[in-house]
């Protein structure tokens, strides 16, 4: 079997595509009023600060940031291993009446998402919850979608996504990868 790569997003486009999400948020919501970012980790989590970062800049004020750990509120969890790696969840801010910016670095199935959403409800009650991703792949198992996206991929399920950073130690990047 060989392993074949493409790049599908380099740094520029990535800056890009956060640049153009952060300002269809502003957009969308008319300001930053009752609106906070919470990061999926571990990817969202680098992207919802950087996103973060951008809106703060461009309306000059602070908005709540945080992040979260899904893993036990998975449904696969037991699947996948029988001692889960668990993240710190930091959402120091009440989420009632917010409205809460999700933010993921791909969107497959929506499981991730389903579960950031149970998570999200032990905090409280929010007014919204919208949906920022990096990559939209396609291929959803559960009726999710994607409010902010930085770009669709048709992906088949052979093929892998894999978003790389410079907050992991990797140069920006997204990388298409199939295995054939």
């Amino acid at each position: 079997m060989t392993t074949q790569r493409k790049k599908i997003m380099t740094a520029a486009d990535i800056d890009r595509s956060l640049n153009r999400i952060a300002m269809q948020i502003l957009e969308y919501n008319h300001g930053l009023d009752d609106l906070a970012i919470i990061g999926i980790h571990t990817g969202g989590v680098f992207l919802a600060d950087r996103i973060w970062n951008i809106l703060q800049a461009k309306e000059n004020r602070e908005i709540p940031k945080g992040s979260l750990d899904i893993s036990l509120y998975r449904d696969d969890w037991s699947l996948a291993t029988q001692n889960p790696v668990v993240q710190k969840t930091d959402i120091t801010f009440g989420v009632e009446g917010q409205t809460l910016i999700l933010v993921d670095d791909v969107l497959y199935t929506g499981r991730t998402i389903r579960a950031a959403m149970d998570a999200i409800m032990d905090f409280g009650r929010p007014r919204a919850i919208q949906l920022a991703v990096l990559i939209d792949r396609g291929g959803r198992e559960l009726p999710i979608q994607a409010d902010f996206s930085g770009r669709q991929v048709k992906v088949s399920a052979d093929e892998h996504v894999h978003v790389l950073l410079k907050e992991k130690g990797k140069v920006d990047e997204v990388i298409l990868e199939s295995i054939g």
